[in-house]
This record gives structure tokens, sequence and C-alpha cells, in this order.
């Protein structure tokens, strides 16, 4: 399947693997004024089509992973979002940003952040879309959008939430300060601390060995991990026993369990 031309994105596969590299290291990643946002969608929409993907991971190019928004631009009022009318800049939000949220967020396979470096304003928002957070020594974080006068309009105040609580997310969110890695870690933002010079290929390594594992049940129970921070129990009981069914009649599972009966 014919990967998407990128602007601002490269993407590399490596044993089933897609790798997404945010490269604007001049604007520190910036997601706004640049194409990184329809780069990001572009990317999320292919690896949902290609049943070759197994796993992605997403990480930045020179010592940011991404500043978030770009303040310049605010300041000029440029772009969509930054300029015009209410009624235009909501509709900028929706058709840009947003966007970007929903198709992180449905992201099939699982999803590998690499956090290079500072992550702040959208740009932690964005690591929070994530299924699994690994940071390095340069891995500072904030939610620091009340810091200009702003909300975090790409749903940061959803997602954050649901990775550190809703009181840590408060405190986070009302002060706008910045969390060094150990306190990002501590908070439950990082799975786990590892040296920057380390952190792409442990990324990697570890997205690979999901990538080995049965592809149509890692697509499934990432949907029922979504799902289940939605539905009722009763319905989430009924959506599993219909998925179970398409797993147990799948070659898949045939051939995973015939492999454990060889090794024993």
């Amino acid at each position: 399947m014919k990967s998407p031309d990128l602007v601002d994105t490269i993407l590399t596969i490596q044993n089933d693997v897609a790798i997404v590299t945010l490269d604007r290291d001049d604007v520190r990643n910036a997601l706004t004024g640049t194409a990184i946002i329809e780069d990001i969608i572009s990317v999320c929409d292919w690896i949902n089509k290609n049943r070759e993907i197994g796993a992605m991971v997403l990480t930045g190019s020179g010592k940011a992973f991404s500043a978030g928004g770009n303040i310049k631009d605010m300041r000029e009022k440029k772009g969509d979002i930054f300029g015009g009318q209410p009624i235009h800049q909501q509709d900028g939000y929706r058709r840009g940003i947003q966007r970007m949220s929903q198709a992180l967020y449905k992201v099939e396979v699982p999803l590998v952040a690499a956090v290079n470096g500072p992550a702040v304003g959208a740009g932690l928002d964005v690591i929070c879309m994530c299924d699994i957070r690994f940071g390095c020594q340069y891995s500072k974080v904030g939610e620091t959008f009340v810091n200009l006068g702003l909300i975090p309009g790409d749903g940061g105040a959803w997602f954050l939430p649901r990775i550190v609580g809703y009181q840590r997310a408060a405190e986070m969110t009302f002060s706008g300060r910045i969390l060094s890695a150990e306190e990002a870690k501590e908070a439950g933002i990082f799975l786990e601390l590892i040296a920057v010079e380390s952190l792409l290929d442990s990324a990697i390594e570890v997205a690979e060995s999901y990538a080995r594992k049965p592809r149509e049940a890692t697509r499934m129970s990432k949907r029922l991990l979504r799902a289940g921070q939605r539905l009722e129990l009763s319905d989430f009981l009924d959506l599993c026993s219909s998925q179970q069914a398409l797993c147990q009649t799948s070659p898949q599972h045939h051939e995973a369990v015939e492999a454990l009966f060889k090794k024993s």
C-alpha cells in the first residue's frame, strides 16, 4: 500500500512498525503554522487501512518533541485559528487540530510516544493521545494554555484527566507550570524514562514486540480499551462477547494455540 506524501513529517517502516518523526526543528515542531497536523491525519488514516502495520512510534526531531501552537502566529493572528471572526476560528479548530486529535485517538494499532524533549501545550496533549509514553532526561511537559489566556482547544482537558486523574490534571491546567521528566513519570504521563541516546531504539523495540502479536486481536483489544471508557459494563460485556467470537474463529487464534502446544 503506497505510503502518504508528507511535508513536515518523516515516515519510516521497520519490522512492521511505522515510525513517525515530526520534522520541523526550526520551530520546535510546532503543530500550527506547519503541515504537521495534516501529515499526522494522513499517516493515521494510512495505518488504519494498512494491515501490514502492527504498531506506530511517534517522536520529534531536534531538541523538542513539540512546542504545540506557534506563538509568533498567535501574535500576528495568522491562519484559520488565530485570525478572523470567531465563527471562522471555531471552524478552524474543528477542521484542523481537532481532526488530528480524533485521528490519533482512533489509530487502531498500539501507539508509542518517544518524547525526545519538551512537550508543552498541544504537544503534551498529543502524547496523551498515545497508548504508551517513554520520556528522557529532557522531556519537560506542561499544560500551558492558561499562561496565554487560552484553553486546550485540541481536547487536552478530555485527554489529560484520563492519564493523570482529575486532581492532577486540574493542578497542571490551572497553574500552567512545567513538570520535569521525573515529575511527569511520577504523575503517570511517562511509563519509563530512558537515556535520550537510547530512547527511540527502546520505543521501537517495544513497538516491534507489540507488532509481533496477533494483529486482529491487538487491534480489537485497543478498540475495547477505548470503548471501556465510555460504555456501561453490560454494554461493554456484550461488545466483548462479539469481539471474542470473532477472535476465536480467526486463523491467528488457532495458530497461536498450536504454537503454544509446540513449545510445551
